[in-house]
């Protein structure tokens, strides 16, 4: 499964509405349409961590980097490409 599809299930995984009612496009603030809030944020950060293998610093917490599935597969790839893999 490609990175991107990863993101996506995760995120509808942890949808804070139902299912059917959460429409989105990769690049849609999923904070802003209500999807998801601070508590999926930090599931973000664990799944990223763990799943991923990528450790995260204070400074990579800003919320810019987890808005959309777009924002959080740029994230990954450039943190993946910090760290050499």
């Amino acid at each position: 499964m490609e990175l991107r599809e990863k993101i996506r299930k995760f995120i509808e995984n942890n949808l804070i509405v139902f299912e059917d009612e959460a429409e989105f496009e990769d690049s849609d603030n999923i904070f802003e349409m209500g999807f998801v809030n601070s508590l999926f944020a930090m599931k973000m950060v664990n799944y990223i961590e763990n799943d991923m293998g990528i450790e995260l610093s204070n400074d990579d917490l800003d919320i810019s980097n987890f808005n959309s599935v777009e924002r959080i597969v740029e994230f990954i790839n450039r943190k993946k490409s910090e760290k050499g893999d």
